[in-house]
């Protein structure tokens, strides 16, 4: 009996929680159910999401950044079935396929003229390892700097550059010589330097845990430094590349040169797993200096032809759909509807970010009634009130968001690049209609410790 996807999903249907829970990870579903967000998707298609019972949700999340292009897109499909239909020769290995080249050559196009090479791996965190490698060789130093609050991952090569003390709790010990520096502190990063030891300065040009942003004299400052003592500069876009900040990438709004840059996410197109690093000539022919290191570093499957039809396909639609324009116009649009509800609620502080790569920051009213039922909430738990935000946004208006980081009251937007004014106009009624409730009376919280209670009670069960 051959497999039939069809019979698999009919014959499991609504196992998923307990399958996912029984097999790959107990504590992930327990969160999901305690703040609501246990539904049965059935399909996914544009912006939207749809569970079992029909309900239409509004992708906001975009797998953290992976559906730039919606889900399902009809070129992206096309495209593979293409493919599949061509029996490619993949990954013969001692070889030098057609598509890896011509991929790199479309995105070497889309960088400035300073990089030369490409290499392809499987994830942003795989970019990463390879963007270390590639800096350490290429300067003989082994010291990597790294932003406070920085994410680029989490295999231990990239979890030694997090910023995140959630994230790195008990994995320790970390690679030594990888030091954090205040983002946005140019001083701090000089004295840093001043040692002329450090390879490589790992930077995400807007940060993605908190959406932080840093002024232009900052990044002058970084450029100036980094070339001054023959340090790299590392810009992580593995998330902010490809358009979502309304720039192909976040870097050329603040004119910086990086020696490398990864990338993932949008390059996949939401089908196939793809990440490249992507760095200069120079340090490249550095790394592979000989037929004797024509291996040094490697991946099974970086050059999988699926992937790279993906990619070669998404980079495409990119263009033809003027989706980094469209990302800069709909961003703007987001700071025209939000900013009349900045004025209106007393706990919604900023909107902060560029393009569709947006942060919602929420603080302390002035008022005496508001502020105490704000710091209640933040004393239970630091953060509580952006997440008593994102769970009736997604229970009540079927909006799937995130919090920025742990403990921080900042609510993340990463809708796909192709939505328009009416998901625009639709999340911002939907944002006022949660705050005016949040700030006026405590419905909201009740209902949101609602559904605390019950999602403790269907653990419980």
């Amino acid at each position: 009996m051959g497999f039939d996807l069809h019979e698999v999903l009919e014959s499991h249907e609504g196992e998923n929680f307990e399958l996912y829970s029984r097999y790959i990870n107990p504590q992930l579903v327990r969160v999901l159910r305690s703040i609501g967000f246990d539904r049965f998707y059935a399909r996914g298609e544009g912006a939207y999401l749809y569970d079992d019972e029909g309900r239409r949700y509004l992708d906001f999340l975009a797998g953290f950044g992976v559906f730039a292009l919606g889900r399902g897109h009809p070129a992206l499909k096309k495209a593979l079935h293409e493919a599949i239909d061509a029996d490619l020769p993949n990954l013969v290995q001692m070889d030098a396929a057609l598509l890896p080249g011509v991929l790199a050559n479309e995105v070497l196009k889309r960088c400035h003229p300073g990089m030369g090479r490409v290499f392809f791996t499987n994830s942003g965190a795989e970019a990463i390892e390879a963007a270390l490698k590639f800096s350490r060789y290429a300067t003989g130093r082994s010291r990597v700097l790294h932003c406070d609050h920085a994410f680029h991952g989490l295999t231990l090569g990239a979890l030694s550059l997090n910023g995140g003390t959630e994230f790195r709790k008990g994995f320790g010990p970390f690679i030594p010589g990888f030091s954090p520096v205040p983002f946005g502190d140019a001083d701090a990063l000089e004295r840093e330097l001043r040692s002329r030891d450090v390879a490589a300065f790992v930077v995400e040009p807007i940060q993605g845990k908190g959406v932080n942003v840093a002024p232009q004299e900052y990044w002058d400052a970084v450029s100036e430094l980094c070339r001054r003592h023959g340090t790299l500069l590392v810009t992580d876009e593995v998330q902010t590349g490809l358009g979502r900040t309304g720039r192909l990438w976040a870097y050329e709004h603040y004119g910086l040169v990086p020696d490398i840059v990864t990338m993932s996410k949008a390059l996949s197109g939401g089908f196939v797993p793809i990440g490249a690093m992507v760095c200069s000539t120079k340090v490249s022919d550095k790394v592979y200096s000989s037929m004797d290191r024509a291996m040094v570093h490697s991946s099974t499957f970086k050059n999988n032809q699926l992937a790279m039809v993906a990619a070669l396909a998404t980079l495409a639609t990119i263009d033809d759909e003027n989706l980094v324009d469209r990302a800069r116009m709909t961003g703007d649009a987001f700071d025209k509807a939000l900013a009349p509800l900045i004025e209106r609620h007393e706990t919604f502080h900023a909107v902060r970010g560029k393009g569709l790569m947006i942060g919602l920051v929420f603080g302390e009213p002035k008022s005496f009634r508001q502020r105490t039922r704000f710091r209640l909430l933040e004393a239970a738990r630091t953060g509580l009130f952006s997440q008593i935000v994102v769970g009736p946004l997604f229970t009540r208006h079927g909006i799937v968001t995130q919090v920025a980081a742990d403990s921080m009251n900042v609510v993340k937007l990463l809708p796909p690049l192709v939505i328009g004014q009416y998901e625009v106009d639709y999340f911002a009624a939907a944002l006022d209609d949660v705050l005016t409730d949040a700030e006026r009376n405590s419905s909201l919280i009740v209902e949101f410790g609602r559904t605390l209670v019950k999602g403790s009670l269907r653990r419980a069960g």
